[in-house]
């Protein structure tokens, strides 16, 4: 019989080599959404859908299943050894669920289904998207079905997410989230509109480039461990914590469109290139779930990035890219503008309080095409219906409305609740990190962000997959995720940008 040790390894080289092969497909997934020539669209599905079969087989092949289940009855196994082999045997149960031929065809069917949403967006046309859509969906309810989800499917879809997540639980939290939300957003609208204009005056397309790469650095992301480039719609993807890519996005109309996806992904990068690389391709060396990888985003782009410190150290740093434009606004003018509080059209680019109307709507609308009740050629008008109900906005086209986001094209329902959540679970880590350090905004003042950074690789990178969402707010911030941190940091925020009495 081998020993522990030697058994381990075993299932560590394993594991690594699957990895291997799930990068190098992400390095495929990457490529085709930033360098990708147009013709190379169907073979490039086929190469991803061969890879991502090949590491289905591997990891759910009969000899790792039995290195796993005996490792589970070694006792001499270390807690951080324990508990990679208990979830990677919970994946490893879930995976088998689903049948390689299931999985290829899967693979198959998004990389159809997103190469139709990018011509649907080119030529703003919903129907060019529709069939591809309508296959991804129905693939994503027979996968709950293989997972066991036939009495609460969408639920099942979301765990993939954030283990644990529900629809349950995100109704309650929707359901105290919004009334909160909309007396605030009520409050804000009866008070004079801050004044904007100087965020949508042409800024050139290379400076915005310089700007953005300038703002990466600031914040903290290792270039030696990652880059930046453009897409269509920006994203982070790493192939290992010394390999992060983000994108980005410019519009020479609207700066911040650009600074802002930088910033927002430039959080999720500094999450990824912060987990533990001796963990490569094991539980402990990836993310802890996507709810938790939105705060870091959302701490990075709103609780940070648009707080009043960030740019009284930042401002002029702006203004040295784009003197023309911003030389003679004031820093005060510059910090209301960026924090304009009005109902939109793009998720993306929507305030801190109207942003989880857009989330909201996402989610009711993908658990109605989940369970069936809403029909893939019916979301244009369905989209329409819920903008007026949730935002009060008419949406003019497909291209500014359901066509705005990549996650369906890839399949990723149960996704976008986690927005809203990180945003909660970043208000809560913000509020921790001020109690730890109370001149933490004063040291971001003077453009020192170590506060922050120590806070965050003392609490939230190290783990990994160790702990679920909320043992690691609890851990991190002494108490369950509590809304009320939000409510009160966006209350108190716009109350004195809107001279709230």
């Amino acid at each position: 019989m081998k020993s522990t040790a030697s058994l381990y390894n075993d299932y560590s080289t394993a594991m690594q080599q699957i990895a291997d092969v799930k990068y190098a497909s992400a390095v495929l997934q990457w490529d085709q959404e930033t360098y990708l020539p147009a013709q190379g669209s169907h073979f490039r599905g086929q190469q991803i859908a061969t890879l991502t079969a090949i590491a289905h087989e591997r990891f759910t092949s009969k000899s790792l299943e039995d290195i796993l289940l005996e490792l589970s009855a070694r006792s001499e196994l270390g807690p951080e050894q324990a508990r990679n082999v208990s979830l990677s045997l919970y994946d490893f149960e879930k995976n088998k669920k689903l049948p390689p031929a299931f999985v290829r065809q899967l693979s198959e069917a998004v990389n159809k289904s997103f190469h139709a949403w990018i011509e649907a967006r080119r030529v703003n046309d919903f129907t060019l998207f529709a069939q591809p859509l309508e296959a991804v969906v129905e693939l994503k309810r027979q996968e709950a079905v293989f997972l066991g989800g036939t009495a609460d499917p969408y639920s099942t879809l979301m765990n993939d997410y954030d283990r644990g997540l529900n629809v349950a639980t995100v109704d309650a939290l929707f359901g105290s989230l919004r009334p909160a939300l909309t007396g605030l957003l009520q409050q804000i609208q009866e008070r004079p509109q801050v004044d904007d204009r100087c965020l949508h005056q042409h800024c050139n397309k290379d400076q915005q480039w310089k700007l953005g790469m300038e703002m990466l650095r600031r914040i903290g992301f290792n270039f030696e461990a990652g880059r930046q480039d453009i897409s269509e719609h920006p994203f982070t993807i790493n192939f290992s914590s010394q390999d992060v890519r983000v994108t980005t996005r410019i519009d020479e109309q609207d700066f911040a469109n650009m600074l802002w996806s930088c910033i927002h992904e430039g959080g999720h990068a500094l999450y990824e290139q912060g987990l533990p690389a001796a963990q490569y391709g094991l539980p402990l060396g990836e993310y802890c779930s996507l709810s938790i990888h939105e705060s870091q985003s959302r701490l990075w782009e709103n609780n940070i990035g648009r707080s009043l410190p960030f740019w009284e150290a930042n401002f002029s740093m702006l203004a040295g890219y784009f003197p023309a434009q911003f030389s003679a606004v004031s820093l005060r003018a510059f910090y209301h503008a960026i924090n304009k509080v009005q109902p939109s059209l793009i998720r993306t680019e929507a305030d801190e309080i109207t942003y989880h109307f857009h989330v909201m709507l996402r989610y009711e609308l993908e658990k109605q095409l989940i369970e069936g009740s809403l029909q893939v050629k019916d979301i244009p008008d369905a989209w329409q219906q819920l903008y007026r109900q949730y935002l009060g906005v008419d949406v003019p086209d497909h291209k500014q409305g359901c066509l705005q986001d990549v996650h369906w094209s890839h399949g990723s329902f149960g996704y976008f609740a986690t927005y809203s959540i990180g945003s909660l679970y970043a208000a809560q880590f913000d509020a921790a990190i001020q109690l730890k350090n109370a001149s933490v905004y004063d040291e971001v003042r003077m453009g020192n962000l170590s506060g922050v950074h120590h806070w965050l690789r003392q609490h939230i990178y190290p783990f990994g997959r160790y702990h679920s969402s909320g043992e690691l707010c609890n851990l991190a911030t002494g108490e369950p995720l509590n809304a009320q941190h939000f409510v009160q940091y966006a209350t108190q925020k716009y109350t004195e940008i809107y001279d709230i009495k």
